[in-house]
Protein backbone atom coordinates (compact mmCIF):
# COMPACT_ATOMS: atom_id res chain seq x y z
CA UNK A 1 0.00 0.00 0.00
CA UNK A 2 3.07 2.44 0.76
CA UNK A 3 3.94 2.20 -2.97
CA UNK A 4 0.19 3.50 -4.18
CA UNK A 5 0.47 6.57 -1.73
CA UNK A 6 4.46 6.82 -3.22
CA UNK A 7 3.58 7.40 -6.90
CA UNK A 8 0.32 9.44 -5.94
CA UNK A 9 2.48 11.91 -4.69
CA UNK A 10 5.13 11.44 -7.14
CA UNK A 11 2.45 12.07 -9.88
CA UNK A 12 0.51 15.11 -7.97
CA UNK A 13 3.90 16.43 -8.56
CA UNK A 14 3.79 15.77 -12.24
CA UNK A 15 0.41 17.30 -12.74
CA UNK A 16 1.55 20.74 -11.46
CA UNK A 17 4.72 20.63 -13.89
CA UNK A 18 2.82 19.95 -16.90
CA UNK A 19 0.09 22.44 -16.05
CA UNK A 20 3.42 24.99 -15.15
CA UNK A 21 5.55 24.24 -17.82
CA UNK A 22 4.33 22.57 -20.72
CA UNK A 23 0.32 22.85 -20.84
CA UNK A 24 0.29 25.95 -22.79
CA UNK A 25 3.67 25.76 -24.77
CA UNK A 26 4.45 21.76 -26.24
CA UNK A 27 1.98 20.29 -28.19
CA UNK A 28 0.12 17.19 -25.54
CA UNK A 29 0.69 14.80 -27.95
CA UNK A 30 4.18 15.07 -28.72
CA UNK A 31 4.60 15.22 -24.99
CA UNK A 32 3.29 12.00 -24.13
CA UNK A 33 4.78 10.46 -27.25
CA UNK A 34 8.32 11.57 -25.83
CA UNK A 35 7.46 10.62 -22.46
CA UNK A 36 6.93 7.12 -23.54
CA UNK A 37 9.66 6.94 -25.55
CA UNK A 38 12.32 7.94 -22.71
CA UNK A 39 9.96 5.36 -20.22
CA UNK A 40 10.71 2.65 -23.50
CA UNK A 41 14.55 3.57 -23.13
CA UNK A 42 14.55 2.89 -19.52
CA UNK A 43 13.55 -0.62 -19.58
CA UNK A 44 14.62 -2.24 -23.82
CA UNK A 45 18.28 -2.28 -22.06
CA UNK A 46 16.96 -4.59 -19.58
CA UNK A 47 14.32 -6.20 -21.84
CA UNK A 48 14.31 -9.98 -21.62
CA UNK A 49 13.18 -10.49 -25.02
CA UNK A 50 12.71 -14.14 -24.55
CA UNK A 51 11.00 -14.07 -21.10
CA UNK A 52 7.71 -14.49 -21.94
CA UNK A 53 5.65 -16.44 -24.36
CA UNK A 54 4.84 -14.49 -27.14
CA UNK A 55 1.34 -14.12 -26.46
CA UNK A 56 1.94 -13.08 -23.16
CA UNK A 57 4.35 -10.19 -24.01
CA UNK A 58 1.49 -9.54 -26.86
CA UNK A 59 -0.93 -9.49 -23.78
CA UNK A 60 1.37 -6.80 -21.55
CA UNK A 61 1.70 -4.48 -25.00
CA UNK A 62 -1.85 -4.41 -25.28
CA UNK A 63 -2.17 -3.03 -21.32
CA UNK A 64 0.35 -0.21 -22.18
CA UNK A 65 -1.75 0.81 -25.28
CA UNK A 66 -5.01 0.91 -23.58
CA UNK A 67 -3.55 2.13 -20.20
CA UNK A 68 -1.58 4.61 -21.12
CA UNK A 69 -1.75 5.39 -24.94
CA UNK A 70 -5.70 4.72 -25.49
CA UNK A 71 -6.29 6.91 -22.39
CA UNK A 72 -4.47 9.87 -23.08
CA UNK A 73 -5.83 9.47 -27.18
CA UNK A 74 -9.43 10.52 -25.52
CA UNK A 75 -8.54 12.60 -22.69
CA UNK A 76 -7.18 14.97 -25.15
CA UNK A 77 -9.73 15.27 -27.39
CA UNK A 78 -12.15 15.64 -24.57
CA UNK A 79 -10.14 19.46 -24.05
CA UNK A 80 -12.09 20.17 -27.04
CA UNK A 81 -15.73 19.65 -25.82
CA UNK A 82 -14.75 20.54 -21.84
CA UNK A 83 -13.42 22.66 -19.65
CA UNK A 84 -10.73 21.76 -17.35
CA UNK A 85 -12.31 21.51 -14.46
CA UNK A 86 -14.97 19.60 -16.14
CA UNK A 87 -12.35 17.01 -17.50
CA UNK A 88 -11.12 17.18 -13.93
CA UNK A 89 -14.82 16.61 -12.35
CA UNK A 90 -15.40 13.73 -15.11
CA UNK A 91 -12.41 11.75 -14.23
CA UNK A 92 -13.17 10.98 -10.42
CA UNK A 93 -15.48 7.67 -11.54
CA UNK A 94 -12.44 5.75 -12.17
CA UNK A 95 -13.16 3.37 -9.01
CA UNK A 96 -16.34 2.49 -9.85
CA UNK A 97 -15.08 0.76 -13.22
CA UNK A 98 -12.53 -0.88 -11.23
CA UNK A 99 -14.78 -2.18 -9.30
CA UNK A 100 -17.10 -3.08 -12.28
CA UNK A 101 -13.92 -4.49 -14.51
CA UNK A 102 -12.59 -6.86 -11.90
CA UNK A 103 -15.91 -8.63 -11.42
CA UNK A 104 -16.99 -8.70 -14.64
CA UNK A 105 -13.63 -10.27 -15.40
CA UNK A 106 -12.85 -12.78 -13.03
CA UNK A 107 -16.09 -14.18 -13.14
CA UNK A 108 -15.83 -15.05 -9.92
CA UNK A 109 -18.15 -14.12 -6.79
CA UNK A 110 -19.16 -10.99 -6.50
CA UNK A 111 -16.77 -8.17 -4.91
CA UNK A 112 -17.60 -7.73 -1.51
CA UNK A 113 -20.19 -5.51 -1.01
CA UNK A 114 -17.26 -2.69 1.56
CA UNK A 115 -15.23 -2.11 -2.12
CA UNK A 116 -18.66 -0.75 -4.16
CA UNK A 117 -19.38 1.21 -0.85
CA UNK A 118 -15.88 2.48 -0.34
CA UNK A 119 -15.54 3.23 -4.58
CA UNK A 120 -18.90 4.95 -4.33
CA UNK A 121 -17.24 7.17 -1.37
CA UNK A 122 -13.94 7.70 -3.34
CA UNK A 123 -16.07 9.41 -6.04
CA UNK A 124 -18.54 11.13 -3.89
CA UNK A 125 -15.51 12.44 -1.75
CA UNK A 126 -13.89 13.56 -5.21
CA UNK A 127 -16.82 15.24 -6.21
CA UNK A 128 -16.76 17.29 -2.94
CA UNK A 129 -13.90 18.56 -4.13
CA UNK A 130 -14.12 19.35 -8.08
CA UNK A 131 -17.56 19.84 -8.24
CA UNK A 132 -18.46 22.78 -10.81
CA UNK A 133 -21.20 24.35 -12.52
CA UNK A 134 -20.57 22.22 -16.16
CA UNK A 135 -21.22 23.74 -19.75
CA UNK A 136 -24.86 22.92 -21.07
CA UNK A 137 -23.21 21.03 -24.95
CA UNK A 138 -20.95 18.44 -22.90
CA UNK A 139 -22.57 15.12 -23.76
CA UNK A 140 -19.83 13.96 -26.36
CA UNK A 141 -16.67 15.04 -23.88
CA UNK A 142 -18.32 13.31 -20.61
CA UNK A 143 -18.44 10.24 -23.40
CA UNK A 144 -14.62 10.60 -24.08
CA UNK A 145 -13.64 10.85 -20.38
CA UNK A 146 -15.63 7.68 -19.57
CA UNK A 147 -13.92 5.85 -22.24
CA UNK A 148 -10.55 7.25 -21.07
CA UNK A 149 -11.69 5.92 -17.54
CA UNK A 150 -12.40 2.65 -18.29
CA UNK A 151 -9.31 1.88 -20.29
CA UNK A 152 -7.01 3.38 -17.33
CA UNK A 153 -8.71 1.40 -14.98
CA UNK A 154 -8.84 -1.90 -17.49
CA UNK A 155 -5.30 -1.54 -17.85
CA UNK A 156 -5.33 -1.68 -14.76
CA UNK A 157 -6.90 -4.59 -13.61
CA UNK A 158 -5.28 -6.44 -16.41
CA UNK A 159 -1.76 -5.90 -15.24
CA UNK A 160 -3.28 -7.04 -11.41
CA UNK A 161 -4.57 -10.47 -13.10
CA UNK A 162 -1.60 -11.35 -15.19
CA UNK A 163 0.94 -13.64 -14.11
CA UNK A 164 4.22 -12.21 -14.35
CA UNK A 165 6.15 -13.46 -11.90
CA UNK A 166 8.68 -11.11 -8.97
CA UNK A 167 9.35 -7.81 -8.59
CA UNK A 168 12.33 -8.65 -10.71
CA UNK A 169 10.79 -10.70 -13.16
CA UNK A 170 8.28 -8.12 -13.70
CA UNK A 171 11.04 -5.00 -14.18
CA UNK A 172 13.07 -7.42 -16.65
CA UNK A 173 9.74 -7.52 -18.99
CA UNK A 174 8.25 -4.28 -17.90
CA UNK A 175 9.80 -2.37 -21.62
CA UNK A 176 6.58 -4.65 -23.36
CA UNK A 177 4.08 -2.31 -21.01
CA UNK A 178 6.06 0.72 -22.94
CA UNK A 179 6.09 -0.84 -26.30
CA UNK A 180 2.74 -0.82 -26.56
CA UNK A 181 2.09 2.80 -25.03
CA UNK A 182 5.00 3.69 -27.87
CA UNK A 183 3.30 2.53 -30.60
CA UNK A 184 -0.43 3.78 -29.77
CA UNK A 185 1.17 7.09 -28.59
CA UNK A 186 2.95 7.62 -31.78
CA UNK A 187 -0.12 7.13 -34.09
CA UNK A 188 -1.78 9.55 -31.71
CA UNK A 189 1.01 12.12 -32.76
CA UNK A 190 1.02 11.23 -36.22
CA UNK A 191 -2.94 12.10 -36.52
CA UNK A 192 -2.97 14.79 -33.92
CA UNK A 193 0.09 15.94 -33.02
CA UNK A 194 1.39 19.72 -33.61
CA UNK A 195 4.56 19.38 -34.08
CA UNK A 196 5.39 23.54 -34.51
CA UNK A 197 4.64 23.13 -30.40
CA UNK A 198 7.34 20.93 -29.91
CA UNK A 199 9.96 21.23 -26.57
CA UNK A 200 12.19 24.21 -27.08
CA UNK A 201 13.57 25.27 -24.20
CA UNK A 202 15.81 23.47 -21.38
CA UNK A 203 13.31 23.70 -18.40
CA UNK A 204 10.66 22.19 -20.90
CA UNK A 205 13.11 19.24 -22.04
CA UNK A 206 14.24 18.91 -18.48
CA UNK A 207 10.60 18.54 -16.82
CA UNK A 208 9.81 16.27 -19.95
CA UNK A 209 12.80 13.84 -19.08
CA UNK A 210 11.71 13.43 -15.42
CA UNK A 211 8.12 13.07 -16.26
CA UNK A 212 9.54 10.08 -18.42
CA UNK A 213 11.87 8.52 -16.75
CA UNK A 214 10.41 9.23 -13.25
CA UNK A 215 6.61 9.68 -13.54
CA UNK A 216 5.79 7.84 -16.42
CA UNK A 217 8.81 5.25 -16.31
CA UNK A 218 9.51 4.18 -12.57
CA UNK A 219 6.18 5.44 -11.75
CA UNK A 220 3.83 3.26 -13.83
CA UNK A 221 6.16 0.16 -12.98
CA UNK A 222 5.48 0.67 -9.55
CA UNK A 223 1.65 1.76 -9.64
CA UNK A 224 1.17 -1.67 -11.65
CA UNK A 225 3.53 -3.83 -9.21
CA UNK A 226 1.49 -2.49 -6.05
CA UNK A 227 -1.97 -3.41 -7.91
CA UNK A 228 -0.50 -6.67 -7.29
CA UNK A 229 -0.48 -6.19 -3.38
CA UNK A 230 -3.32 -4.73 -2.75
CA UNK A 231 -7.37 -5.92 -3.08
CA UNK A 232 -9.44 -4.26 -5.62
CA UNK A 233 -10.78 -2.04 -3.13
CA UNK A 234 -7.82 -0.07 -2.03
CA UNK A 235 -6.85 0.14 -6.15
CA UNK A 236 -10.03 1.42 -6.93
CA UNK A 237 -10.15 4.28 -4.36
CA UNK A 238 -6.31 4.89 -4.41
CA UNK A 239 -7.44 6.29 -8.16
CA UNK A 240 -9.25 9.47 -6.77
CA UNK A 241 -6.38 10.38 -4.02
CA UNK A 242 -4.69 11.99 -6.62
CA UNK A 243 -7.12 14.35 -6.88
CA UNK A 244 -6.49 16.29 -3.34
CA UNK A 245 -2.66 15.33 -3.49
CA UNK A 246 -2.58 17.36 -6.57
CA UNK A 247 -4.24 20.02 -5.04
CA UNK A 248 -2.54 20.54 -2.22
CA UNK A 249 0.95 20.42 -4.28
CA UNK A 250 -0.32 23.01 -6.48
CA UNK A 251 -0.83 25.29 -3.03
CA UNK A 252 2.12 24.31 -1.77
CA UNK A 253 4.86 25.25 -4.55
CA UNK A 254 2.81 27.27 -6.42
CA UNK A 255 0.51 29.39 -4.36
CA UNK A 256 -2.68 28.71 -5.58
CA UNK A 257 -5.85 29.26 -4.05
CA UNK A 258 -7.92 26.57 -2.55
CA UNK A 259 -10.89 26.36 -1.37
CA UNK A 260 -9.95 24.40 1.89
CA UNK A 261 -13.07 23.46 3.24
CA UNK A 262 -14.30 21.38 0.25
CA UNK A 263 -10.31 19.47 0.20
CA UNK A 264 -11.03 18.69 3.66
CA UNK A 265 -14.27 16.95 3.88
CA UNK A 266 -13.19 15.34 0.28
CA UNK A 267 -9.88 14.60 1.20
CA UNK A 268 -11.31 12.94 4.93
CA UNK A 269 -14.05 11.24 2.61
CA UNK A 270 -11.30 9.14 0.12
CA UNK A 271 -9.14 8.35 2.79
CA UNK A 272 -12.18 7.42 4.46
CA UNK A 273 -12.95 5.44 1.58
CA UNK A 274 -9.13 3.55 1.93
CA UNK A 275 -9.64 2.97 5.00
CA UNK A 276 -13.18 1.12 4.74
CA UNK A 277 -10.38 -2.02 1.96
CA UNK A 278 -8.36 -2.52 4.94
CA UNK A 279 -10.65 -5.01 7.73
CA UNK A 280 -7.98 -8.25 7.56
CA UNK A 281 -9.94 -10.37 5.75
CA UNK A 282 -9.68 -8.53 2.20
CA UNK A 283 -6.30 -8.13 2.74
CA UNK A 284 -4.42 -9.29 -0.37
CA UNK A 285 -1.08 -11.11 -0.35
CA UNK A 286 1.10 -10.86 -3.12
CA UNK A 287 0.81 -13.03 -6.66
CA UNK A 288 -2.00 -15.24 -4.53
CA UNK A 289 -5.24 -14.44 -3.54
CA UNK A 290 -5.28 -11.14 -6.04
CA UNK A 291 -3.42 -13.07 -8.83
Amino acid sequence: MWLLWLITAIWAFSFSLIDVYLARSVDSYIAVFLRMLLAASLFLPILRWKALRERTAFVLMAIGGVQIGMTYLLLYHAFAYLTVPEILLFTIFTPLYITLIDELVLNRQHVPLRWWLAAGLAVFGAAVIRYDAVSEDFIVGFLLIQAANVCFAAGQIAYKRALLGSVREQAQVFGWFFIGALIVSGIGTALFGDWSRSPQTAVQWGVLIWLGLGASGLGYLGWNMATKWVNTGQLATMNNMLIPAGILVNFLFWNRDIDWLRLLIGGTIIVASVMLCQARRDLATPLARES
